[in-house]
C-alpha cells in the first residue's frame, strides 16, 4: 500500500545515506529521515513519497541508538549544516567509511577493501573559509546566521561550532557596527539594503585574515571610522574588501572588488606550497584535512625522479605543487582562469626549480586531456580531482589513451568515483587502494583517494 503524506510509520534506522539522513524501510521502501541515527527506533511522518522511496521526519524517538549524543548547539536542527552533530564521531566515522565502502560494491560492482578512513585532526572549528547571510534579527537588529534548509530564512547562530571562534567574532561584531552606523541588510524580497554577506577566510598556519562584504554597493556610509574599530579589535585583520553583488540571484560573489584596507588577499600555505586567497580563490576548507589528503595522495604517486605528473582539474594547482619536487615535469589543467593565474603564481613563489618544471593552461579537463593524448604526451602519472558529478567520458577516453603508470583519484563523492572507477577497470586498469578521508566532519560528506594502477602501461598509447 502506497504511503500517504502525514502517515506516521515505526523506522529502525539501518543507515545513513549519502547526505547524512537516516534510512530507514517500510514495506520494502526506503525511508529518508534527517537528524536520526543507526540504531534508533523511532516515529517517523511521512512528508514525500516517490512510490520506490519516500522522505520523512521524525515525529517521536521510541529508543535512541547507543551512539546518539545530544547536539551541543542550540540551531543543529533548523540549522542543518552540521547533519550529524547528534551522533557520536566514531559512529560517524564508521558510517562515512560504509558508504564509500558501498559505493563501490554496488555502483561500482568492484570487490575492493576499502581502508580504515582517516578522521579529521580537527572535529570542530576546522573551517578557514565563513559565508555568513546578513539579516535582522526578531528585534529588528543585524544579525548574521545561516540559511535553514531549502530556504532563504536565516537562523541566527553566534557560535558556529565548524568555524574558529574568531570568524564568529568578527561576524558578531560586524553586525553590532552595522547597527551602529546604519547600515541595512540586504532584503530579497524588497530589494532595499546594502550588506548580503560577511565572507570571511584565516590561514590556517599564517593566522591572516580576510574581510570580505558582498553588497549592493561599492561604498558603506562611515566606512573609515568601522573600519578602523575592526581593525583595533582584530589585529590580526590583514585585508578588508568590499565585493558588489547588485544582481537578484542565490550566487553569493558578485564581479568587482573594491579595498578597503590592506592588499585584498591573504597568505598561507598548503603542504608547503605558498598560496594567496582572495574572495574568488578555490581552497580546501580544511587545511590540516587537506594535508592529511594530500599525503595520502603523494603516497599513491609514487613518483620517481624522472616521472612527468598531469594534474587534471588542478584548481589553484597544490596537490600538483606539492608533489613537484618528486618529479621531472608537472603539466597542470583547469577550467577557470583565475584558478590557472592563482596556479602559476603559486609556482612562481616557490622559486625557479619548481616554476621552470611546472607549467599550467586553462581548458576542460576531457578537451584538454584529449588534446594532450592526441599530441602524444605520456604522463607517467595522472592526478584527477573533478566535482562532485565526477569525470566525463572525455577525460576518461584521454587518460586510458595516454595509459600512465599510475592513476590516483581525489573524489569528493563515492557514488561517481565508484562509478568512474568501473569504467577504468574495463579499460584495463585495477583498483589497488582505496582510502575516505575525513575533510568534513559533523556533515555528510566525505573524500576518497583511490589507486588505480595500469595493468599494461604505455600499450594504449602506442597503439
Amino acid at each position: 500500500m502506497p504511503l500517504q503524506k502525514n502517515q506516521i510509520i515505526p523506522l529502525a534506522i539501518q543507515r545513513l545515506s549519502s547526505d547524512g539522513s537516516g534510512v530507514g524501510h517500510w514495506e520494502g521502501e526506503a525511508v529518508f529521515v534527517p537528524g536520526t541515527a543507526p540504531g534508533d527506533q523511532i516515529q517517523a511522518r511521512v512528508v514525500k513519497d516517490f512510490k520506490r522511496y519516500a522522505f520523512g521526519i521524525v515525529e517521536q524517538i521510541d529508543q535512541p541508538s547507543p551512539d546518539r549524543i545530544p547536539a551541543d548547539c542550540p540551531v543543529a536542527g533548523p540549522c542543518g549544516g552540521c547533519s550529524l552533530r547528534h551522533l557520536r564521531y566514531q559512529a560517524e566515522l564508521q558510517a562515512k567509511q560504509a558508504s564509500v565502502a558501498d559505493a563501490f560494491q554496488r555502483i561500482g560492482g568492484l570487490d575492493v577493501q576499502v581502508e580504515p578512513i582517516l578522521p579529521s585532526p580537527q572535529v570542530d572549528r576546522y573551517r578557514n573559509k565563513v559565508q555568513f547571510p546578513v539579516g535582522l534579527d526578531k528585534q529588528g537588529k543585524p544579525c548574521i546566521g545561516f540559511y535553514a534548509g531549502r530556504s532563504h530564512r536565516i537562523v541566527p547562530c553566534g557560535d558556529c561550532k565548524l568555524q574558529p571562534a574568531i570568524l564568529n567574532r568578527i561576524g558578531q561584531t560586524l553586525c553590532g557596527l552595522f547597527g551602529e552606523y546604519g547600515i541595512q541588510p540586504y532584503d530579497e524580497a524588497t530589494g532595499q539594503g546594502l550588506v548580503r554577506h560577511i565572507f570571511l577566510r584565516q590561514g590556517a598556519h599564517s593566522g591572516q585574515i580576510m574581510v570580505c562584504l558582498v553588497c549592493t554597493r561599492p561604498s558603506l556610509p562611515h566606512a573609515g571610522q568601522w573600519v578602523e574599530q575592526l581593525r583595533s579589535q582584530f589585529p590580526d585583520i590583514a585585508t578588508i574588501l568590499i565585493n558588489v553583488n547588485r544582481q537578484n540571484t542565490n550566487v553569493i560573489l558578485g564581479p568587482e572588488n573594491h579595498i578597503l584596507f590592506g592588499p585584498g588577499s591573504i597568505e598561507d600555505t598548503l603542504c608547503g606550497v605558498p598560496v594567496r586567497l582572495g574572495p574568488f580563490s578555490f581552497y580546501q576548507v580544511n587545511t590540516p584535512g587537506a594535508e592529511q589528503l594530500y599525503a595520502v595522495a603523494a603516497a599513491y604517486a609514487d613518483l620517481r625522479p624522472d616521472d612527468l605528473l598531469l594534474d587534471l582539474y588542478c584548481g589553484m594547482g597544490t596537490i600538483g605543487l606539492s608533489m613537484a619536487g618528486r618529479c621531472r615535469e608537472l603539466v597542470g589543467v583547469e577550467i577557470v582562469p583565475e584558478a590557472i593565474e592563482s596556479a602559476r603564481a603559486n609556482a612562481a613563489r616557490m622559486g625557479g626549480e619548481i616554476a621552470g618544471k611546472s607549467r599550467f593552461f586553462c581548458a576542460d579537463a576531457g578537451q584538454a586531456a584529449a588534446r594532450l593524448a592526441a599530441e602524444g604526451l605520456a604522463p607517467d602519472v595522472i592526478i584527477v580531482d573533478p566535482p562532485r558529478k565526477g569525470c566525463d567520458q572525455a577525460t576518461l577516453d584521454a587518460v586510458v589513451r595516454m595509459a600512465p603508470r599510475r592513476l590516483v583519484y581525489v573524489s569528493c563523492n563515492p557514488a561517481t568515483a565508484a562509478r568512474d572507477a568501473a569504467i577504468l577497470t574495463r579499460e584495463g586498469y585495477r583498483v589497488e587502494k582505496v582510502q575516505p578521508v575525513d575533510m568534513f566532519p559533523r556533515t555528510g560528506h566525505v573524500e576518497t583517494v583511490i589507486l588505480l594502477s595500469n595493468r599494461y602501461p604505455k600499450q594504449n598509447i602506442e597503439a
